[in-house]
Formats: C-alpha cells, structure tokens, sequence
C-alpha cells in the first residue's frame, strides 16, 4: 500500500469513528488511531479532508433523520404532547398563529340564543357511542402532569442530541456490523474475530477493507 493509500486509509478510520462516536476529541481519536495528535490537527486544516467529512457525516445524518422522526412519532402516540408537537411542526400540520376573540356577556347571550336544536349532540346516540369505543386507552400517566411533561422534555431533548434507547442502540450496532461484514465478503476479506477486537486491530482490519475496495474500484474503471 503506498503511502498516499495508506494516509486515505486511516483518514476513512478517524471519519468512521467521527461519526459512531461524536463525543471524541483530536486527542481520543489520535488515540484510537495510534497516530500523533499533530497529525489529526494537520488533516483538520486539510480542505479535502473536512469536505469528505461533512459528505460522510452528512449521508449518515440523513440515513439516521427517518429514525429519529419515528421515535417522534412514537413518543407523541403514546402521548408526549412535545414529541407531538414537534412532529405535527415538521409536517406543517401545525398552526402558530392563534385569533383570541373577548366577548362580552350580552354578546354571548346573543351567539347562545342563535343555536340550532338539530346541532345539538346526543351524547347517548349510537354514532357517538362507536366513535367513544374506538378511542385510545387513557394513558394512566396523565394522572401526574407535572411529572409527565419533565419526563416528555427528556425524552424529547435526549432525542435531540441523538441518544437513542438501548434497545434501538442494539439493532444498529448490529446492522452495522452485517454492512461490514458484506462489504468485506465482496473484497474477499475474512470478518474480524469473533471476540471483541482491540482498537488497533479494527483499525487495521478497516485500513486493509478499504484499500481493497480502493483496488477493486480501480480495476473496474482499468476494465
């Protein structure tokens, strides 16, 4: 591998683990890289690097927005009153804008006198009986609706900042551990092994797949 293949390679790495671990600093991903802090603030000042950054980050910001709007979604369906909001905000279903009318008690009079009898609604009627059956169970959480609307800003702020539960958290580790293996099955690279795999030999194992998926494009374009 030339040096040039070499310095793509591991600045792939230190994107790769950019965008799994957010939270790391130049220093922690020197670290995981085994490379000179200097190094990773010299590819910082590198036009071409930050730019292949923000496209990579980018595409999985945009693969992981679909996500994010359906746990939004199920927050507000399980009743989070903030979640709902922000999906309805999203959808431009939501209004702002709010006309607040003050009426006067004779003007009230007035507007109750002029109600039709046929608009009254029998609460006993059968239709009104159906549409009843088929409401949602009362949340017993409304019960305390202090607590619930603290509980509603977490959920919804920890959402936000891209927290996600454990569970969900699971599923995409694992799907991205599948997209690995099937891209190293194509370049006919064997899988890293089957216990937990230090940071210098993920490091290494990526550096040696995306080198080869390098030489394959190459030869493709060659053929």
């Amino acid at each position: 591998m030339s040096n040039i293949e070499l310095k793509k390679a591991n600045q792939m790495a230190a994107i790769d683990l950019l965008i799994n671990n957010p939270d790391l600093n130049k220093t922690e991903l020197a670290n995981e890289l085994n490379m000179p802090p200097q190094t990773i603030h010299n590819w910082f000042s590198d036009d071409r690097f930050v730019e292949m950054y923000y496209k990579k980050y980018m595409i999985s910001f945009n693969a992981k927005l679909p996500m994010v709007l359906n746990s939004m979604v199920r927050e507000a369906v399980e009743g989070n009153v903030q979640a709902g909001r922000l999906v309805l905000e999203h959808s431009g279903k939501l209004v702002k804008n709010i006309n607040v009318t003050v009426d006067s008690p004779f003007e009230k009079f007035l507007k109750a006198t002029e109600i039709d009898a046929t608009e009254v609604i029998d609460v006993e009627s059968e239709e009104v009986q159906q549409a009843i059956e088929v409401l949602p169970k009362r949340n017993p959480i409304n019960d305390k609706p202090l607590k619930r609307k603290q509980d509603e800003k977490k959920a919804v702020a920890n959402i936000k900042k891209g927290k996600k539960p454990y569970r969900q958290k699971r599923r995409e580790d694992r799907a991205n551990r599948y997209a690995l293996l099937q891209r190293a099955k194509k370049v006919g690279l064997d899988p890293l092994p089957a216990k937990r795999p230090t940071n210098s030999e993920r490091r290494k194992w990526l550096e040696e797949l995306i080198a080869r998926e390098e030489s394959m494009k190459s030869q493709t374009r060659q053929a």
